[in-house]
């Protein structure tokens, strides 16, 4: 006796899910997401709350560096801007372990958005790449993620999140992205939270020589991220 044949499913249901779970979707419950994170920076202003003298006021030493790296990786992903965030890390915990907690909160951060650009965002905006400098940037992103990463991070001419964003959508794996996040912020955030450290004596040596390496490293930054518009520009199209 022949069995009847399973029919495929057209009903309701199997249509909602494939609307809820399609690329365009993903990347509109993304927008949402980061809308509604920067509409919580706006409001609460988090970064002022990790800045002050007294945080947290119910946990100190490792428990307050390690809660602090948390909140500084959550911030980041919300666009909360990371200088304020390395400033207030040395001025919290000194040069050593506030550079511990930033370095950490910045590979948190990192992680997190590129996770989310990569599960909600890549699939709808993948197709989008189009022109010569798109691909070329991609192409780059995507052939040689640890050294573009780590270039990035060591000339800050992209903002972070954009940086998150892009590489989320390149195909890029999480390994070299995270590690080249790690190694490359360590010079720029060394920086600021020596600066913060010493933000009581502006004077210094210490304080001086930290402004001044910022300033030298944003020049580099743009400097750079110029030479390399001009040559993604000049490469030619496939």
């Amino acid at each position: 006796m022949l069995e009847p044949a399973v029919r495929p499913q057209t009903g309701l249901a199997p249509r909602r899910s494939r609307v809820l779970f399609s690329p365009w979707s993903r990347l509109s419950l993304l927008v949402c997401l980061l809308a509604g994170a920067g509409a919580v920076v706006v409001a609460y202003e988090p970064h002022r709350l990790l800045a002050g003298g007294d945080w947290p006021p119910q946990v100190g030493g490792a428990g307050a560096v390690v809660l602090f790296g948390v909140a500084y990786g959550l911030c980041t992903a919300a666009f909360v801007p990371r200088p304020v965030l390395n400033l207030a890390s040395g001025a919290l915990f000194g040069t050593q372990a506030g550079l511990a907690a930033a370095v950490a909160g910045t590979v948190l951060g990192a992680g997190i958005a590129f996770a989310l650009g990569r599960a909600l965002g890549r699939d709808a905006l993948r197709p989008l790449l189009r022109g010569r400098w798109a691909e070329a940037a991609d192409g780059q992103l995507s052939r040689h993620g640890f050294r573009s990463t780590l270039a990035i991070r060591l000339f800050p001419g992209v903002p972070f999140a954009a940086a998150n964003y892009g590489a989320a959508i390149s195909r890029m794996g999480y390994a070299p992205f995270l590690l080249g996040t790690g190694l490359g912020c360590v010079p720029n955030t060394a920086a600021y939270v020596v600066a913060g450290s010493q933000a009581a004596a502006p004077t210094s040596p210490a304080f001086l020589l930290s402004a001044g390496f910022i300033v030298v490293s944003v020049a580099a930054g743009a400097v750079v991220a110029w030479r390399k518009r001009h040559r993604l520009r000049s490469v030619p199209a496939s």
